[in-house]
């Protein structure tokens, strides 16, 4: 059995951000998402994020996995409603 890697946590990650809101987008290469915090009139992109698309699929599998555990241990998790308005990015 192989030794597990150790993984550091960058000291340019200060901490978790909530997000209400995830934009997807893909080519042919990678998969893109992009995290918001949305509250009233505007908001701010907390994290990108860029993988392959194997790798995506590896996450996708995760989170149906932690769901189905979660929804076994707590109850059935009611979907959120889509946000009732246009939402776009602007760069600063």
């Amino acid at each position: 059995m192989s030794q597990p890697s150790e993984i550091k946590l960058a000291d340019s990650i200060p901490g978790a951000e909530y997000t209400n809101l995830m934009q997807v987008g893909h080519n042919k290469e990678e998969f893109q998402l992009i995290f918001a915090n949305v509250l009233g009139a505007g908001g701010k992109v907390v994290s990108k994020i860029i993988t392959s698309p194997g790798h995506m699929k590896r996450i996708v599998s995760a989170l149906k996995d932690n769901i189905e555990k979660y929804e076994k241990q707590f109850g059935s998790i009611e979907e959120a409603a889509a946000p009732d308005k246009q939402l776009g990015f602007k760069a600063e």
